[in-house]
C-alpha cells in the first residue's frame, strides 16, 4: 500500500542545514523558471522562437523540481517520507516523461538554431507560429505517452518483502531492486528505448551542431563569427549538464557502497539542472537581461508609486 523514502538518510545532525539549503534552492528554481516564463509571455522583445521553446523548457524543469524536491525536502527532515503505491508511480511516470519531453525540447531548440545560423533567409518563412506550436507540442505528446509502455510494466510488479526505498525518489533502480517478480524484460526494455527517448535527439544536437559549426567558421567577420557562437552557446551549457548528469545517474550503480554517488548525481540532476538553467539564459543573453532589467526597473516604480498613493 505505501512505500518509505529514506532520502539521504542519516545526515548526522544536519538535516536542518540540508532542509534549508536545499528549500532556498527550490525556491530559487521555482522564482527563476516563473520569471522567465512570464518575461518571455508578456514582453514583445523576447517573442521568438528561440523564447517560446526556452519557456516550455521551463515548464519541464518546474515539473521535475516541483515532482521531487517536496518530498525529498520532507525525508531529509524527518529521516524518512511515507508515499503511497499510487503516489510513487505517479511520481515516477511524471519524472520519466518530463525528462523524455526535456530531451526532445533540447533536440528542437538545436534544430531553432540550426535553421536560424544555416538558412536565415528562410527562417521567419519556416519558423511561424503553427510551425513552433507543433514543434513545442510533440515532445509533450511524446514524452507523456512513450513512458506509458515503461510506467505500466512496473506498475504491475510484485513486492512481496522490503516496501523501503533508499533514494529520495521513485525511480526505475529502486523499484526494481525491490520488486519480487522478474524484471528482465523491464530492463530489456528500458534498454531499447534509451534509443528514441535518448540517443536519438542528443545525435540529432550533435548533427545540428556540426552543420552549425560550419556555417559559423564560413562566416568572414570576428564580429559576426562571436555573435553566432553567442546565440548557441548558451543552449550547449544546458545540453551538456542535462545529457552529462542524465548519462552519470543511469551509469553509476544504484546499490552497494555506489548508492551516495548515484543519489549525488541524481540530485544534480533533478534539483541542480532546473536552477541552473534559468540562470545560464539569463547571465549569457542579452535580451533576457536588458527585459528583466525593464521588469524589475518598472516593479519599482509601481512600488513606490502605490507607496505614495498610500500615504
Amino acid at each position: 500500500m505505501e512505500f518509505t523514502l529514506l532520502g539521504f538518510g542519516n545526515l548526522h545532525g544536519f538535516s536542518i542545514v540540508f532542509f534549508i539549503l536545499f528549500l532556498i534552492i527550490f525556491l530559487f528554481t521555482v522564482i527563476g523558471n516563473l520569471l522567465i516564463i512570464l518575461l518571455v509571455s508578456t514582453n514583445i522583445r523576447l517573442q521568438s522562437p528561440m523564447y517560446y521553446f526556452l519557456c516550455h523548457l521551463s515548464v519541464s524543469d518546474l515539473l521535475i523540481s516541483t515532482n521531487i524536491v517536496p518530498n525529498m525536502l520532507i525525508a531529509s527532515l524527518f529521516g524518512k517520507q511515507k508515499m503511497t503505491y499510487i503516489g510513487c508511480i505517479t511520481q515516477f511516470y511524471f519524472f520519466t516523461g518530463s525528462t523524455i519531453t526535456e530531451c526532445y525540447l533540447l533536440s528542437v531548440m538545436s534544430y531553432d538554431r540550426y535553421l536560424a545560423i544555416c538558412n536565415p533567409l528562410r527562417y521567419s518563412s519556416i519558423m511561424d507560429l503553427k510551425y513552433q506550436i507543433s514543434l513545442s507540442l510533440w515532445p509533450w505528446l511524446v514524452g507523456l505517452t512513450l513512458n506509458l509502455s515503461g510506467v505500466l510494466p512496473v506498475s504491475d510488479f510484485n513486492y512481496c518483502h522490503d516496501n523501503i526505498i533508499d533514494h529520495f525518489y521513485c525511480d526505475l533502480f529502486p523499484l526494481q531492486q525491490l520488486s519480487c517478480s522478474d524484471t528482465f524484460y523491464v530492463e530489456l526494455e528500458a534498454l531499447l528505448f534509451s534509443v528514441p527517448v535518448f540517443l536519438f535527439p542528443f545525435g540529432f544536437i550533435i548533427v545540428t551542431y556540426v552543420y552549425i559549426f560550419r556555417t559559423i567558421m564560413k562566416i568572414p567577420s570576428t564580429t559576426g563569427k562571436h555573435k553566432a557562437f553567442s546565440t548557441c552557446s548558451s543552449h550547449l551549457i544546458v545540453v551538456w549538464i542535462f545529457y552529462g548528469t542524465l548519462t552519470a545517474k543511469y551509469m553509476i550503480p544504484s546499490k552497494g557502497y555506489a548508492l551516495l554517488l548515484n543519489k549525488i548525481v541524481s540530485l544534480l540532476h533533478t534539483v541542480f539542472t532546473p536552477l541552473i538553467n534559468p540562470i545560464i539564459y539569463s547571465l549569457r543573453n542579452q535580451d533576457i537581461k536588458i527585459t528583466l532589467k525593464k521588469f524589475m526597473d518598472n516593479r519599482k516604480k509601481f512600488s513606490i508609486m502605490y507607496i505614495a498613493y498610500k500615504r
